[in-house]
């Protein structure tokens, strides 16, 4: 096996053990250096390495660890896929700047532009078709201003937000709650595939083959929070997820912003509320630049 492909392995089998946090992973990483010490490696040794008792939920078993990141390296080549691991240049350094950025970030399609700033478009996966078109408008400024678009592919105001992206010709990004080797919803796949086609990327901090369960949709709305500078609700009822999104933008210093047309739509409960806490209400994409570059010269200038 080839030393990059190596530590390719070595990098997938850590990510796929169980109860271990990024920086945790990391210590693996560095401490390891290749597959054979890993596979000789005890479970009381990794406590010794990342400075605590280790218990994870499954019995430890490197060997099942290895074996598995070998099947996933194989997979990925065949279907044009990959990871960036946190670190390393190819990982997103607004996401690797969060407090709980994922060990690695796996991909297909294309890797966001470093050096291009990037903003989430998100809400309700139940709009209206006023929220679908402001969706889809705001997603095509974005992309013709130079900023890719993020979001989560769900149905609804993701689904538009990143149409808007493609149609305009331009790379959109979508993370996902289960493994790049499949989508969820289904019935998006068409749409992935488009997004793909036009230099975007499905992403995720999840191994191939894991499924899309429920408690995996919140965790990966902080991923979308993080790789961008701002995020903009467009319809959202209360209790909506993308709500959860704004939160951890919020809590990660980011901008948070809402569509001033959609403020007194009946799915925009959620929106009034984060507007009245002081949320951005715009009108156009420009809006939220000027948010951007203003945080910017404020920062320059103390």
């Amino acid at each position: 096996m080839a030393e990059a492909d190596d530590a390719g392995v070595l990098a997938i089998a850590i990510d796929r053990a169980s109860c271990l946090g990024c920086l945790e992973k990391a210590v693996l990483f560095e401490a390891l250096g290749a597959t054979d010490r890993l596979a000789s490696l005890s479970e009381g040794h990794v406590s010794s390495l990342i400075g605590r008792r280790y218990s994870p939920t499954v019995a430890w078993n490197p060997s099942d660890l290895l074996a598995a990141a070998e099947r996933d390296m194989t997979a990925a080549g065949k279907r044009g896929s990959g990871f960036v691991r946190i670190g390393t240049r190819a990982y997103p350094a607004a996401l690797a700047e969060t407090s709980r950025p994922p060990f690695l970030l796996y991909y297909r399609g294309r890797m966001p532009d470093p050096d291009a700033p990037a903003i989430a478009i998100v809400g309700t996966r139940y709009p209206t078709g006023a929220g679908l078109d402001e969706a889809a408008r705001l997603s095509g400024a974005a992309a013709e201003a130079g900023i890719q678009v993020v979001s989560g592919l769900a149905r609804g105001i993701d689904a538009a937000a990143h149409s808007g992206a493609v149609e305009a010709g331009y790379p959109t990004f979508a993370v996902l709650a289960c493994g790049v080797d499949s989508v969820y919803p289904q019935r998006n796949r068409g749409l992935a595939s488009r997004m793909i086609e036009t230099g975007g990327a499905i992403l995720s901090e999840y191994p191939p083959g894991t499924q899309p369960l429920p408690f995996r949709f919140p965790e990966r709305n902080r991923i979308i929070a993080g790789l961008c500078f701002a995020v903009i609700v467009v319809e959202a009822p209360e209790r909506s997820g993308a709500l959860i999104t704004a939160q951890f933008a919020l809590d990660e210093g980011r901008d948070v912003c809402v569509a001033a047309s959609r403020l007194s739509g009946p799915r925009s409960a959620g929106c009034e509320r984060l507007a009245n806490e002081g949320a951005v209400a715009i009108g156009d994409i420009r809006d939220a630049l000027a948010g951007r570059f203003a945080r910017a010269t404020a920062c320059e200038t103390t």
